[in-house]
This record gives structure tokens, sequence and C-alpha cells, in this order.
């Protein structure tokens, strides 16, 4: 049954998470990247709920409408997964499906991997982090610059702070816009600024072994690097190796170059519709 979104009010560890569901049917659970909020997941496509699924997306503490948390530090993984459980907890789910993009991918796999039993699928979506890999100091310069940016400039200071040059000119433009949409949808943009000096600096999990315990249905969706040089193929592609039963799905390379399915709210939900039957 189809319908309209019910507000979803969550308390957890002293952060009100707002959020929203619609639809019935197994849950599907969609959590966001870093400086986006509940929207820019499958990107307001309706056909996980026109295909029987219940929905729920939520912004990340301190993101969209949701609250800062109570100390500037406290946005790592460990924080994340837990307001994950508190959702799921507020929403009486025992099991879902869940789809996370960049953050919201590695929040989802930590969550897995400490609380196996309450995730039925898994649907990693441009994951970036390899936990063999060591951010270097430049990486961690950019990011502090995009949060000095933020919170000295707002969102014209974020956008001057990122780095467009490295986008290709055929998405630039896109890239840009999506950028200030983002960015205008946040209560609380210092909450978002320290998001961005925490987040890149916690590890989800230690070891990419870790990951080879995973027994539920999973589907990798990676971006060919010259649209999303942030969410290295290379790194998608270790993901869908490493876990057991997964599959990975990535834009045919072209020409012409096609846009990443990430980018794609309806064929992503296309695909999350195809990997919650397989739980079946």
């Amino acid at each position: 049954m189809q319908g309209q979104a019910t507000a979803l009010n969550v308390h957890s560890d002293g952060v009100g998470l707002c959020g929203e569901q619609v639809g019935d049917g197994p849950a599907v659970v969609l959590l966001h990247g870093l400086t986006a909020t509940r929207r820019y997941v499958v990107m307001g496509s309706r056909l996980l709920e026109r295909s029987g699924h219940r929905v729920i997306a939520y912004d990340a503490r301190g993101h969209g409408r949701s609250t800062p948390a109570r100390a500037r530090g406290e946005y790592g993984y460990e924080r994340l997964s837990a307001d994950l459980g508190a959702v799921l907890d507020a929403a009486g789910i025992e099991r879902a499906v869940l789809a996370g993009a960049s953050m919201g991918a590695h929040t989802a796999v930590r969550f897995a991997l400490l609380r196996p039993q309450r995730v039925a699928a898994l649907a990693l979506i441009t994951p970036s982090y390899d936990p063999s890999r060591r951010l270097a100091p430049a990486d961690l310069t950019a990011w502090d610059a995009l949060a000095q940016g933020l919170r000295e400039g707002g969102v014209e200071g974020f956008v001057r702070a990122y780095d467009l040059a490295a986008v290709p000119a055929r998405w630039r433009e896109t890239v840009e816009k999506v950028l200030r949409q983002r960015l205008c949808a946040h209560e609380h943009p210092e909450a978002v600024a320290d998001a961005l000096e925490v987040v890149p600096r916690s590890r989800p999990f230690e070891d990419m072994r870790e990951l080879e315990v995973i027994a539920v249905p999973s589907l990798i969706v990676a971006s060919r690097d010259e649209a999303d040089p942030g969410h290295p193929l290379a790194v998608g592609e270790l993901y869908a190796r490493t876990i057991p039963n997964a599959s990975l799905a990535v834009e045919d390379p072209g020409p012409p170059a096609q846009s990443p399915i990430a980018w794609q709210g309806g064929r992503l939900s296309k695909l999350l519709a195809e990997l919650a039957a397989r739980t079946r």
C-alpha cells in the first residue's frame, strides 16, 4: 500500500534524529552520505514503496533537520551505527535491508558487523573507505578546508573550498548545483562542519577481511573514477570481492559517458528492490 510519508523522530544519545517512513512491506532503510540529507540516496524515487517496501530514511546526526551531537567529536562511525540501531528500534523493525551511500555505506557495514541478526541484505553505494590505506595529511587538509569554508562562508565558502576542477567538465555544472542544494538543506551547518572533520578520521572497521563474515545478500554500487574520483571504482570492486554473495553494479563505460548509477534514483531503486527480493 502506498501513502503519504509519516514523520519518524528518534532520540539517540542526546541527538534528535529526523526521518520519515512510507509504504508497507519488508523494510528498506536509506542512509545518506557526508554533507547530504535523507533526500540524497534514491533522489526522490518512489519505486521502492510502489514495489511493496516500507522505506525509512533519516538525516544523520547534525545533518538536515537532525540536531547536532552533544560534542564536536561525536560524529564517528560508532555513533552513526548506534543511531541506526535507535532508528530500527523506534520504527519497530527487527531486520531490514540497509542501503547506504558513502558515509552511509560505511555506517551500514559497521552495523552489519556488530548486529548481523538485524540485517536482511546490504547495499553499499559508492564506498570509499579502504582500511589498508591511511588518509594522507593532504587528504585530511582538504576535508578540514571544506569544514572551514562552511563555517566561515556558508554554502559559498564550502563551494569555493571544493575542488571542482577535479570534476570532469561534463559533470561539473551538475556537481556544483547538487552541492549547493544539499548544503542549503541543513539547519545546523556548523554541525556538518564538525562532521566533515570527524568522519574522514573515523574507521568503521579495521581490516577488510572482517567483511568475509557477512552472510546476507549484498550489492555494491560503484562509480567510474572519471565521474566520481572521490569514490574509487577499485574500492567498490574490493568490497565486492571480499563480501560473500556480493554483486557489483557499475555504469557502462560508454561512449557516450553515462552518469553513475548512484546519481540515478530510479535505476538505483530498481537494483535495491531486486536485492530485497533475494531475501525472501
